[in-house]
């Protein structure tokens, strides 16, 4: 289980704690909505978390699921770091959700109140 932020009280790690798994869902739902089938969600490994595990026909995709308070918040939401924890889950996890000849790819879905999620597809190009 990650660990809290040094700064954050207990309630405030448990409000963006449900404010992540309500983004999660939103996301999943969004996807499925798109024709992608979810495979899994909030996949653990010993180099990272992967939000969701969604394929598309011959494609997998781990998806990073960021939700923010506000759109401007949006542009700040994804660092590299933070991607390249997700590819490094992604590089651990592959044999367990694809096959021989699929892609494979690091997408990120962004969402804020009022606004359409964000997909951006093949986000980390490692």
């Amino acid at each position: 289980m990650p660990r809290p932020h040094p700064q954050r009280s207990t309630a405030t790690r448990r409000v963006a704690e449900a404010t992540g798994r309500r983004g999660e869902r939103l996301a999943a739902w969004w996807l499925r909505l798109k024709g992608w089938s979810i495979l899994d969600h909030r996949v653990r490994t010993p180099v990272g978390e992967v939000d969701l595990v969604a394929r598309k026909g011959n494609l997998v995709a781990f998806v990073e699921v960021k939700t923010r308070a506000a759109a401007a918040e949006l542009d700040f939401a994804i660092d590299q770091r933070r991607l390249a924890r997700v590819a490094a889950a992604a590089e651990y996890l592959m044999s367990r959700y694809a096959t021989a000849g699929e892609d494979i790819r690091v997408d990120v879905i962004l969402l804020a109140p009022g606004t359409p999620p964000r997909h951006i597809e093949n986000a980390w190009i490692g």
